[in-house]
C-alpha cells in the first residue's frame, strides 16, 4: 500500500468508529450551517450566529438583566397587539421614506447602538456600517464602547452615522468624546440615561466562559459599598443634558426613557428627540416592555420631538405596531448583531432587506399608503 491509500483506510476506520458519534453533543443540531440566501427573517440569523459564535461573544449581547423577565417580555408585548386590515386601499408600493432631523431616509429603520462588533467579525463595527449602508443607507448609531473608534467606523461607509454617549463625571471626558465624533461626521448624540447597575446573572453562571463579566458582582467590595453596587452611571441628572449643550452643534436624544414623566423632562431640558428604551431588557429586571410605556410617551411628548423606539423587535409587523402606537422610527439592536455575527456585512445589509420588505408587505395588507398614513386606529392593544 502506499501512502495515500494507508491514509485513505485510516480515515475509513476513524469515520465507521462508534468513538466519534460520542464526541457529539446531544443537545445541539450538527446539521450544516445554512447559507446567507438560505436565511428568511430574523430569527434565522439568530440561530447561525449562535451556532458560529463562542458562547461568550453570543451570551454578552444576549443576555438581560437578572432573571431576564423584561427581555422576554419585550417580545411578548408584541402578541398584546393587533393590526387593523384594511381590503380596500390605494394600488402601489407604499412610501416608506420619512424625514428624521432634516434628513431623508429611505425606511424609518436604525441601527442601535452595541457594543464590541469586533469579538462577532474582525471588522467590527466598520463591517455593520458597509452593511447599512449598502440596505437603502440605513443610519447606524455607534456604541460609546465600540470596538473601532468612531472616525474609523465613519470612514469605512458614507451612510449616516449618529453618536451615542455613556455620560462620564469628568465634563472634559465627554466634550473630547463627542467634539471628536462631530468632527469625524456625527449628524446626531444619543445620550444613555439607563443601564444603572445590571446584574447579567447569565454571565455569573457562564463565568468561566465569560471571566470578569456579570454585573455588579463583578465589582470588588469597598468601603462604604459592601455590596458591590457600580456607581459609575448612579450620578446622572438632567443638568447634564444643559452641561453638555455649549459643545454639542447636532441634535441631542435621550436614549432609555420609559415614563412620560421623564418624556417631559426631556422637554424641559430642551432635548431634540425621546428614545424609548429599557437597553434590550439589560437595564432594570421586571421593568415595563417598551411597546407597553410607548403610547403614554408619545402622548407627554405631543409631537414636540421625535419619539425613537427600540425593544424586542424581530420583523416588519413589530415595525408597524411600534409606528401605529406613535413611533417616528424604529431601532434594532441584537437582528444586526446576528447579522454581522454570522455573515458580516452582506449579513447586515440582507437582515436589514428582510426587515425592509417585511414593513412594506405589512403596509400593503393594512391598507397603508405612506408612513405618515399610519396611526392607532392601525393597532388593537391589550396590554395586560
Amino acid at each position: 500500500m502506499d501512502r495515500r491509500e494507508c491514509l485513505k483506510a485510516l480515515a475509513s476506520f476513524l469515520a465507521a468508529s462508534p468513538l466519534l458519534p460520542a464526541q457529539q453533543d446531544p443537545f445541539r443540531d450538527h446539521s450544516r450551517v445554512p447559507g446567507l440566501n438560505e436565511l428568511l427573517n430574523a430569527f434565522d440569523f439568530e440561530a447561525v450566529a449562535y451556532a458560529k459564535q463562542p458562547r461568550a461573544a453570543y451570551d454578552y449581547p444576549a443576555h438581560g438583566d437578572g432573571s431576564e423577565f423584561t427581555l422576554r417580555r419585550n417580545r411578548q408585548a408584541y402578541d398584546w397587539v393587533e393590526l387593523v386590515s384594511k381590503r380596500i386601499a390605494a394600488p402601489g408600493v407604499p412610501q416608506t421614506s420619512i424625514e428624521l432631523f432634516g434628513a431623508k431616509m429611505a425606511f424609518p429603520i436604525i441601527v442601535s447602538p452595541t457594543a464590541g462588533h469586533g469579538q462577532l467579525n474582525p471588522d467590527g463595527e466598520m463591517a455593520t456600517h458597509k452593511g447599512a449602508q449598502a440596505a437603502s443607507n440605513t443610519t447606524m448609531i455607534v456604541s460609546n464602547n465600540s470596538t473601532f473608534p468612531f472616525d474609523k467606523v465613519a470612514a469605512a461607509a458614507t451612510s449616516p452615522l449618529w453618536v451615542q454617549l455613556y455620560p462620564k463625571q469628568a465634563i472634559d471626558v465627554d466634550r473630547q468624546y463627542l467634539e471628536g465624533a462631530q468632527a469625524a461626521g456625527a449628524r446626531a448624540v444619543v445620550v444613555t440615561v439607563d443601564q444603572q447597575a445590571s446584574v447579567y446573572e447569565r454571565d455569573l453562571h457562564d463565568r468561566n466562559l465569560n471571566p470578569g463579566r456579570g454585573g455588579r458582582f463583578g465589582t470588588p467590595p469597598r468601603a462604604g459599598n459592601p455590596y458591590r453596587v457600580s456607581d459609575n452611571r448612579l450620578w446622572y441628572e438632567w443638568k447634564f443634558f444643559d452641561d453638555i449643550r455649549p459643545f454639542v452643534k447636532v441634535p441631542i436624544l435621550a436614549k432609555g426613557i420609559l415614563t412620560h414623566e421623564d418624556a417631559k423632562m426631556c422637554l424641559e431640558h430642551g432635548v431634540d428627540g425621546v428614545y424609548v428604551s429599557n437597553h434590550g431588557g439589560r437595564s432594570l429586571d421586571y421593568g415595563p416592555s417598551t411597546l407597553e410605556v410607548l403610547p403614554e410617551i408619545v402622548d407627554a411628548v405631543a409631537g414636540k420631538v421625535p419619539v425613537l423606539f427600540d425593544g424586542g423587535v424581530r420583523r416588519g409587523t413589530d415595525i408597524l405596531k411600534a409606528l401605529a402606537l406613535g413611533a417616528n422610527a424604529v431601532c434594532l439592536g441584537r437582528v444586526p448583531l446576528w447579522a454581522v455575527g454570522s455573515f458580516g456585512t452582506p449579513g447586515v445589509q440582507r437582515v436589514l432587506e428582510i426587515l425592509q420588505a417585511e414593513l412594506v408587505h405589512a403596509m400593503q395588507f393594512t391598507g397603508q399608503t405612506s408612513v405618515t398614513s399610519i396611526n392607532r386606529s392601525l393597532a388593537l392593544t391589550n396590554f395586560p
